[in-house]
């Protein structure tokens, strides 16, 4: 039986958002970035585009690693952690002298950022009831959005005046959040409850217990990897397409990505009132369908206002579905397993993700930027077949 507490269960919100939204002003910070540091440090575009690639390597190995861990030892004390790590070699990068030091930090960093989705996730669906899992689910998956917002706002403007060092510096503000989480927000009751019985017994083997859980594990490593492959793909290249194919400068194309990640945050918390309405499977199916509509036609657009509101609407179906991770998976695997699930399904999509940006790259230098968003919109139509067919409805299932 699922206990809630109400003043915990806000708290735990707050310290779950709060962690993302820090992620998600780093990462997209970093976008913006490159040239500059490229510029400084006398980079290659190749040696500049690694530093993406394997900040998302890091969180891989953070999210896989830092998951088993808040299984066995709790999800608050590893939220901290990864909090804290993520905070920490951020503000290191302001001190790189070259690349090597840089990508040891930026790697480093993101194994903190890889933990914080999907503790934050468990930690939320264990404190609110079944009936409001999925729209306060949407909330975490919110945070980043806010955190790219303000990036997307704020870089242009900063960046000028403080340069890349003091916008890596500003990364040291999440460890102020460590202390908060740590100091006010305790362990889940269904945690709690199940570490006073022993610890978990091998929580990596129940992702594939049975036939049932595999196929659900591989239909949501499915789902996750179209996720992350598509949002990746689509906003370390955005500013860039706007900027190459039509002109734009950097503060208009970061106002155009704006509109973009404001699709996306509208598109979130929609997802979480629709899937604890009707249901994650037709919420799921609805967004991946438009999805597909919506990057081919953004594709085919070119007028600045079509670019604006279309660049919003593809936003709303592109990430929205990251609104219904928490509460699927959690629905999906008993306690023993949840923070594993959370963040190892997930971050196997984040690696198959990490292969966006390249994808897109390459297919651009080699047709164009509208030609890559073309394709790009046909990997959706994979997301559709691994719901209808892998993945079970759990909509108001009692947390085991």
């Amino acid at each position: 039986m699922q206990h809630v507490r109400p003043g915990y269960a806000a708290r735990a919100l707050i310290a779950s958002v709060l962690g993302y939204a820090m992620d998600g002003f780093d990462l997209l910070i970093l976008g913006f970035m490159l040239p500059a540091i490229a510029a400084d440090l006398h980079l290659s575009s190749t040696q500049a585009g690694s530093l993406v690639t394997w900040t998302l390597v890091g969180a891989v190995m953070g999210g896989m690693i830092f998951g088993v861990l808040s299984d066995y030892f709790g999800r608050v004390r590893m939220l901290t952690w990864t909090i804290l790590i993520f905070a920490v070699f951020t503000g290191l990068c302001a001190l790189a002298r070259g690349y090597a030091d840089l990508l040891a930090y930026r790697t480093i960093a993101g194994i903190g950022l890889g933990g914080e989705f999907g503790i934050g996730m468990t930690l939320v669906a264990e404190a609110w009831p079944a009936a409001q899992r999925a729209r306060v689910s949407s909330y975490v998956g919110l945070g980043w959005q806010l955190g790219v917002l303000a990036a997307a706002l704020l870089t242009p403007w900063l960046l000028p005046l403080i340069g890349w060092r003091g916008m890596f510096a500003l990364g040291l503000l999440p460890a102020v959040a460590s202390f908060f989480v740590r100091r006010r927000v305790e362990e889940p009751a269904l945690f709690t409850e199940r570490a006073a019985r022993g610890m978990p017994k091998a929580p990596l083997k129940l992702l594939v217990a049975d036939a049932r859980a595999a196929r659900a594990s591989l239909g949501v490593a499915v789902l996750c990897s179209v996720q992350n492959f598509g949002y990746y793909g689509l906003m370390i290249w955005l500013p860039t397409y706007l900027s190459k194919n039509f002109g734009y400068s950097l503060t208009r194309s970061g106002f155009w990505t704006a509109a973009t990640v404001l699709g996306m945050a509208i598109g979130i918390w929609l997802f979480g009132v629709a899937a604890d309405r009707f249901g994650r499977k037709p919420a799921f199916l609805f967004y991946q369908a438009g999805a597909v509509v919506m990057v081919f036609v953004y594709a085919h657009l070119s007028a600045p206002l079509a670019l604006l509101v279309g660049g919003a609407v593809m936003g709303v179906f592109v990430n929205g579905m990251i609104g219904g991770y928490g509460a699927l998976i959690s629905e999906l695997y008993p306690t023993d397993a949840r923070a594993t699930a959370q963040n190892v399904l997930f971050n196997i999509g984040r690696a198959v993700g990490g292969f966006g940006p390249v994808a897109v790259g390459a297919l651009a230098a080699r047709f164009s930027f509208g030609a890559a968003l073309g394709v790009l919109a046909s990997i959706y139509l994979l997301d559709i077949f691994a719901t209808l067919f892998l993945i079970p409805e759990r909509r108001g299932a009692v947390l085991e």
